[in-house]
């Protein structure tokens, strides 16, 4: 049966509606990090362009990671900032180690639970390599020398949408280096 214009077109509208879909067909192209979106842990989508002119800080994590403690120095961070503007995500990765067995609601509950994690997070996806979400193959363009290779690596993208930095798993979200970043990108005009 030959496909009609109508089902062509419903075809290409799901694939553009898809949570992890780069509008940009090249990723490479893509002007800013606006162009993503993350699937939610509870179904539907989180679209980075929902959190246009605010900073965003994007946080790989995993529940068994002997980083999982910054689940809750990210907390502090959240309640520090998010009343004045900053946009924290969370994506659950299971790329290193195998440190996130969990799978849907049952991370951010566990992170819920252990750490006061009040955050929000995306569903599970991979951060490196050919499997990698759109948005981590657009920032290792962008920053190639600052791809995550652990647990709990932080990407501040910034107020225009470009990638503003990435801060190794070993940066802590309420030290200097990263609340400084995050400050300026809070009163940049």
């Amino acid at each position: 049966m030959p496909l009609l214009r109508r089902d062509v077109l419903s075809l290409i509208g799901g694939l553009a509606a898809s949570p992890s879909f780069a509008i940009s067909p090249d990723m490479q192209s893509a002007p800013d990090a606006y162009q993503f979106a993350f699937a939610r842990l509870e179904g539907g989508h989180i679209p980075l362009a929902a959190y246009r002119g605010k900073p965003i800080l994007i946080v790989n994590t995993a529940t068994n990671c002997g980083y999982a403690g910054q689940f809750a120095t990210l907390e502090q961070l959240w309640q520090r900032y998010s009343g004045r503007g900053l946009m924290l995500l969370a994506v659950p990765c299971n790329d290193f180690g195998g440190q996130e067995p969990l799978e849907g609601v049952a991370i951010a509950e566990a992170a819920r639970q252990t750490y006061g994690a009040t955050y929000p997070f995306a569903a599970k996806s991979s951060v490196r390599g050919p499997d990698a979400h759109p948005f981590y193959r657009w920032a290792a363009t962008r920053r190639p020398a600052e791809v995550p290779t652990w647990n709990f690596h932080k990407y501040l993208v910034g107020r225009d949408g470009s990638l503003v930095g990435g801060f190794p798993a070993s940066s802590d979200p309420v030290g200097s280096q990263l609340i400084r970043a995050i400050g300026q990108e809070l009163h940049a005009a």
